[in-house]
């Protein structure tokens, strides 16, 4: 049976250190995405440059681009989200507010509802979304991340029951701080982060074992054997 990989965010820095990982494995074809073009080679490759994701439309758009296969099994990982933090409630600009909740969840149900669609004419496959420690700890200044990322996970949970019913397996990976040189900056304790190839390894594992697993937050750092 064939695979199909699909990789949201592949442009950024945890998006191309998981496709440097993936494009090794057992995939007949990978669709990569970014709102901003990205330099990759390959004959099974293609890059689709998206819009604004949480229009409903854009996406629509970009999952029409994708070749269907009745046959075949997709499997999705993203990394959208965003930070925003350091302000209290009271002091949060709405505008703000909605913008957290677009990049951290609404961005993920549009991908979700429309990969969806695409396992239902399918042999099914699985999601990986990238979510976040902070839902699991509610601190001050961080109330519209760790409340869409907390919003996140029960759409994991909540899809991954639905889901069942034509062979879809979704689960998350939930990083505390990822391992880049901007936040090596400011980072104290080096092992509150993970760096992309361990979690290149775990998202490949998520998916190898999609049959069983399925509605989990896989909280990190998760140090995998290397």
């Amino acid at each position: 049976m064939k695979k199909i990989l699909l990789v949201f965010g592949a442009g950024g820095n945890l998006g191309k250190g998981v496709i440097n990982y993936l494009l090794n494995k057992d995939y007949e074809k990978a669709y990569l995405f970014d709102s901003k073009e990205i330099s990759i080679t390959g004959n099974n490759i293609k890059f689709i440059q998206t819009g604004d994701l949480s229009i409903e439309e854009n996406v629509k758009k970009v999952f029409n681009k994708i070749e269907i296969d009745t046959d075949t099994q997709y499997f999705l990982f993203s990394t959208i989200g965003g930070f925003a933090g350091g302000k209290i409630i009271a002091e949060y600009d709405y505008e703000e507010w909605q913008k957290m909740l677009n990049l951290n969840l609404n961005i993920s149900f549009l991908l979700a509802k429309h990969f969806s669609l695409i396992c239902q004419s399918s042999k099914g496959g699985a999601i990986c979304f990238t979510s976040a420690l902070t839902a699991f700890s509610p601190a001050p200044e961080k109330s519209a991340y760790g409340l869409s990322k907390n919003a996140l996970n029960y759409l994991v949970k909540t899809l991954s029951k639905e889901g069942r019913k034509y062979n879809l397996s979704v689960n998350a990976i939930a990083p505390n701080i990822l391992d880049t040189e901007e936040n090596r900056e400011w980072v104290k304790n080096s092992s509150d982060m993970v760096n992309s190839k361990n979690i290149s390894k775990l998202v490949h594992d998520i998916f190898e074992n999609s049959r069983i697993l399925t509605g989990n937050i896989l909280e990190l750092p998760f140090t995998l054997n290397q």
